[in-house]
């Protein structure tokens, strides 16, 4: 009878052990399933995705030919963001521009653009500083830029007028009309004006 309830223990014992390595590997198996999900919905995030999570925090955007824009992030577009510094003065940023990024929010969602977002490209937010004939500088990705204000948006440039600091836009001011590719574009920032 002693030898009966030894074996019942020990295989008690044993099916115990059994489930348990069973219930290890499970864990284990779940545990890689969530990693690997993860990985895959992360390689469907984009940069963009990221900075949405960001809209309202203090950001520094390293951009090619515009140094670094620092700021409040108060727009996310897919081909341009708008950020306003502590002074309130504005810089759209060419998306195709970035070098990196920081300030960003650890965990950011997928998100969809709307059908009116996903139409008001760069060449939208530039026609929208054209009609108000703001004074800019106008950063270039070769680290030039000009001062002046942006005539015409065309589908692949925009033509900037430029003339002297701190003037507003008169033809007998003007210098030159240059004609910019958006391609070269990589932050326009609101001109200071002299008073």
């Amino acid at each position: 009878m002693l030898g009966q309830r030894d074996d019942a223990v020990r295989w008690e014992l044993l099916f115990g052990d059994l489930e348990a390595q069973a219930e290890a590997v499970g864990v284990a198996e779940r545990a890689g399933e969530v990693a690997e999900r993860t990985r895959i919905e992360i390689g469907k995030l984009a940069l963009i995705d990221r900075m949405s999570g960001a809209l309202g925090s203090i950001v520094r955007l390293h951009c090619l030919g515009g140094g670094v824009v620092a700021g409040c992030l108060v727009r996310v577009h897919a081909e341009w963001v708008l950020v306003k510094d502590r002074s309130a003065t504005e810089a759209i940023v060419a998306t195709q521009s970035l070098a990196t990024v920081s300030g960003l929010p650890r965990l950011s969602a997928h998100r969809q653009a709307g059908v009116v977002e996903s139409r008001l490209g760069l060449r939208h937010a530039l026609r929208a500083v054209a009609r108000d004939r703001a004074a800019v500088d106008v950063f270039l990705t070769d680290w030039t830029s000009q001062r002046g204000t942006i005539d015409r948006v065309a589908a692949d440039f925009i033509e900037v007028a430029t003339h002297s600091v701190g003037q507003l836009r008169r033809p007998a001011d003007v210098r030159d009309v240059l004609a910019v590719p958006l391609r070269a574009l990589s932050v326009v920032r609101r001109a200071e004006l002299a008073p």
